[in-house]
């Protein structure tokens, strides 16, 4: 069967996965999976879509986006200027110093 999924306002109709196209999905990724790994994944794939239309159902009209289910204070500090470690006492510990910075080996 299919699935109709409502995204902003079009309706996407998506077709429930099949084996077949888990085969196909991890030929592409270099995977190999025996029939039973197949099946599993093919019903949990169809697990998730099925989620997905339950989720489609419900009425969302009066509910405001958000990015967080639950109200979050800001948690971050206000930024303070303070003083910083000497640069002779921060470069002392480097293996390499090139004009008083980091020097670091090239890595390409």
């Amino acid at each position: 069967y299919e699935i109709r999924i409502k995204h902003g306002g079009n309706i996407m109709t998506e077709k429930i996965i099949t084996k077949k196209e888990v085969e196909y999905v991890a030929k592409l990724a270099k995977l190999e999976f025996n029939e039973e790994e197949k099946e599993e994944f093919t019903s949990q794939l169809n697990s998730i879509l099925d989620y997905f239309k339950k989720l489609n159902e419900l009425d969302t009209e009066r509910v405001e986006p958000t990015a967080y289910v639950i109200s979050m204070p800001n948690l971050l500090n206000e930024d303070e200027v303070k003083p910083s470690l000497p640069r002779d006492e921060v470069l002392s510990n480097a293996k390499y110093i090139k004009k008083g910075y980091f020097k670091v080996p090239k890595i390409m």
